[in-house]
């Protein structure tokens, strides 16, 4: 029952996050608008409505079917062309920029509505042309259809333009950087509050007693469900500490999971249905998954094809500020599910493995290049110097700061380049940290 609930949930994301929703949803609309409409076209009140403005209705049945005809066509060349547009737009960004931000291009929900409304008018056209057959060459049968179809055909003109307008903008680096920068940090601060507010369960934590669940996937693992956890499992006070963090990727038989008290069998298989691991790490927003697609995107503009250092500034720059806001999150979050005593341990990534995962990238790519590399050591020395980093965090920062010295030493021949760069460490000190200890 729990493995036949997961499996209709990831179906129900899949289809809120198919580029085909809004489309079929909108359409679907406009055909019972279009039903409804030619029931309505005999009642009293559209009757006086086209007596009042005779001079906006078409009386003549061939004129009414050439307009929709033409509007048929028009809205299917817009249609068509919107589409190629968007395949050019898809192909630019994915050989220019990184395959990874293909699927935020394609889930734009103002392009799916837009396409949803051209196909929605296009299929309510041909419901009109269609009733016109069935009544024959009677007049003004379908009149007040026909200036709503006309209606429709000029909004989608409009549309068009903004689309066109739109779609210019999506392409644009800098406006898909601020994009992920603005969802990630939207993500990051989600879990910094949730953090705060469950902090009072860190204390009911020992050691007694520790059972280790294994994989039974290779993945990326991406949450854990805690509604399809099994009745029984509820009743009982546990601990269920999640040991990867979110965009983990993990082999079959790796520790995922860890128990403070005895399961059963059954148990332990409920645990596993919990377990999103998906093929994917990209499948869904996650404040570190953002921060990956901007290294991907600084790192693609480093490669010799692109050459583009300045999208790699940038990227760095909104990297900087998110890699901060991560690190203000503890290593561990623990929630206590409501109406039952169990407490869940999130693991959060650490500062070692971000610096790994997010920044190695780049510094290896930049180390040769003095503007990329002069942002990424400033940008690390932001972090390092932040004060309301988690304490423990300061260390690995400062790892990657040698390692990035180290590398710039060894790769930039111009003494007066390397000074400049080096420069940003003279009298940089973190004083508050060190009288804590």
């Amino acid at each position: 029952m729990k493995s036949t609930l997961k499996f209709f949930k990831r179906i129900k994301s899949t289809i809120f996050h198919s580029i085909a929703f809004y489309p079929v949803l909108i359409s679907t609309g406009f055909l019972f608008l279009a039903i409804a409409l030619l029931f309505a076209e005999n009642l009293e009140v559209i009757n006086s409505f086209k007596k009042k403005v005779p001079y906006l209705l078409v009386q003549d049945n061939e004129t009414a079917r050439t307009i929709l005809s033409t509007l048929f066509g028009g809205i299917l060349s817009l249609t068509v062309f919107s589409f190629t547009m968007v395949m050019v737009v898809l192909n630019q960004a994915s050989s220019n920029f990184s395959p990874r931000l293909l699927p935020g291009l394609i889930s734009n929900k103002k392009h799916q509505i837009i396409l949803g409304f051209y196909i929605g008018t296009i299929l309510y056209t041909i419901i009109v042309l269609m009733s016109m057959g069935a009544y024959g060459s009677s007049s003004n049968l379908v009149g007040f259809s026909v200036m709503v179809a006309a209606v429709l055909g000029t909004f989608c003109i409009g549309l068009f333009v903004y689309f066109i307008h739109s779609i210019s903008q999506a392409i644009q680096i800098h406006n898909i950087i601020d994009k992920i920068y603005i969802s990630s940090s939207k993500l990051l601060r989600k879990e910094k509050t949730e953090q705060e507010d469950n902090l009072v369960k860190s204390h009911n934590i020992s050691d007694k007693y520790w059972k280790v669940v294994y994989s039974n996937k290779t993945g990326y693992y991406r949450s854990f469900d805690i509604e399809l956890l099994k009745d029984s499992l509820k009743s009982k006070e546990n601990i269920i500490e999640i040991i990867p963090y979110p965009d983990q990727h993990i082999w079959k038989g790796d520790p995922v999971l860890i128990i403070k008290e005895p399961i059963s069998k059954e148990e332990l298989e409920s645990l596993h249905i919990c377990l999103y691991i998906l093929s994917n790490r990209h499948e869904d927003d996650s404040g570190v998954g953002g921060m990956i697609k901007l290294t991907e995107v600084a790192v693609k503009a480093l490669s010799p094809g692109i050459n583009d250092p300045g999208t790699a500034i940038n990227a760095i720059s909104k990297l900087g500020q998110l890699v901060e806001k991560a690190l203000k999150i503890k290593p561990k979050t623990f929630f206590c599910v409501p109406n039952c005593d169990i407490t869940v341990v999130h693991n959060k990534i650490s500062a070692s493995e971000l610096m790994r995962v997010v920044i190695q990238p780049i510094r290896m790519y930049a180390k040769a290049d003095s503007s990329v590399s002069y942002e990424l050591l400033n940008a690390l020395v932001f972090i390092r110097d932040s004060k309301e980093i988690y304490e423990g965090y300061v260390a690995p920062i400062q790892n990657e700061i040698i390692s990035l010295v180290n590398d710039l030493n060894n790769n930039i021949s111009n003494d007066k380049d390397l000074k400049r760069i080096l420069e940003l460490l003279r009298n940089r000190t973190i004083p508050w940290k060190q009288n804590q200890h």
